[in-house]
């Protein structure tokens, strides 16, 4: 399998059936946008940052809401949440991405504003991988992005929805949230990486990509 980063919220993920996860125009972000090509675009909910389709090249169908999806190889079950702590009322509903492929279980929580419920961790399930966002503000922070990681309990975590140079997007950077793991469970790899499950730690790393 391989995951890319396109910046912010915005991944790529496998080989066979192409994923693209919330891409978003890069210029009302200050960053570059992604040049990418789907097969399948995920939008986790309809804000400017996280559903810029425009930008994805292809013949891909898109996904935006809960339920499940056989698209090739690829099982997706959308899970509800929610932006924000009081149950959507400040900033309405998300989707979350479980996605099953190659034997790997992936799972972005897009702009999860909420520690998860024990209703949305049965439904879950048991994960390999987690992409969190931990720049607060809109989402979860640091603090309560950690919380979720010990709930889940998966092998890597992939931080996602962090202040970056040149951003524009008044949110926190990533050192708050690589504060909770020591150093040696902190992996920087790249901008993208490609793995199979058995390469896959057996205590949780978080992979730090860059762009």
């Amino acid at each position: 399998m391989e995951i890319k980063w396109h910046g912010h919220s915005c991944f790529e993920i496998g080989e066979g059936t192409k994923i693209v996860i919330d891409p978003h125009d890069g210029r009302s972000l200050g960053i570059k946008a992604p040049v990418v090509k789907a097969d399948v675009v995920l939008i986790t909910h309809h804000h400017f940052d996280h559903d810029a389709v425009r930008v994805v090249k292809g013949n891909f169908k898109v996904i935006d809401s809960p339920g499940e999806y056989e698209m090739g190889d690829v099982h997706i079950k959308g899970i509800p949440a929610y932006h924000d702590e009081q149950y959507g009322k400040k900033r309405g509903q998300i989707t979350m991405y479980k996605i099953e492929n190659e034997g790997i279980k992936l799972l972005h929580v897009g702009d999860l504003g909420h520690v998860l419920t024990s209703e949305q961790l049965d439904e879950i399930g048991k994960i390999d991988i987690l992409f969190t966002p931990v720049g607060g503000v809109y989402t979860v922070d640091a603090k309560k992005a950690y919380e979720n990681v010990k709930l889940l309990k998966p092998k890597v975590v992939i931080p996602m929805h962090y202040k970056v140079s040149g951003m524009t997007l008044g949110i926190q950077p990533l050192d708050p949230f690589i504060s909770y793991f020591p150093e040696d469970k902190v992996e920087h790899v790249g901008n993208s990486i490609n793995f199979t499950k058995e390469d896959l730690p057996r205590e949780t790393q978080v992979w730090v990509f860059i762009r």
